[in-house]
């Protein structure tokens, strides 16, 4: 009973809002970033940028895994000295592996917030622009909608306009 009238209560509220709200659009905000030319440059500069800790990255995991390889394949075959040696030398391996790889996982995050606060104000004021030109009444977060016409989805004029900045 309670969800039959929390059902009714949704659908009153849908209708309602359909009611007083005219023009309705949806908008992916991410996708609208990340497919913008803005955001293409910055993956293709950030790319350049870290390619040598990236590459630093790789080199060191080889490392790691060549001393974890050796050291499986002569378990047992060698003195105890040297298998706790090969065994310290792996972990000190695999820990500046792991140490590169967060500091590398850390810097991209930073340059991407960095990114998504410089463009923040851009995006925020071409959906003010498109909201006044167009007259929408309501605008509704793309993820947040079950189904929805895809004439209804502004997301490519919110594209296009990014790309004109």
């Amino acid at each position: 009973m309670n969800a039959i009238r929390g059902m009714l209560l949704v659908l009153v509220a849908v209708f309602s809002l359909q009611a007083a709200a005219e023009s309705i659009a949806v908008l992916s905000v991410e996708e609208a970033l990340l497919k913008s030319k803005a955001a293409a440059t910055f993956r293709e500069g950030l790319k350049r940028e870290l390619a040598s800790e990236e590459k630093q990255v790789v080199e060191m995991e080889k490392q790691a895994k060549g001393l974890q390889d050796k050291l499986r394949k002569n378990q047992g075959l060698q003195s105890s000295d040297d298998a706790k040696q090969l065994a310290l030398q792996f972990q000190k391996a695999y820990g500046q592996y792991q140490k590169m790889g967060q500091e590398l996982q850390q810097k991209r995050a930073e340059r991407e917030r960095d990114f998504l606060q410089e463009m923040r104000p851009k995006l925020d004021q071409v959906i003010r622009d498109l909201i006044k030109q167009k007259g929408f009444d309501v605008v509704l977060a793309k993820q947040a909608t079950v189904f929805i016409r895809t004439e209804l989805d502004i997301t490519p004029l919110v594209i296009e306009q990014l790309n004109k900045l």
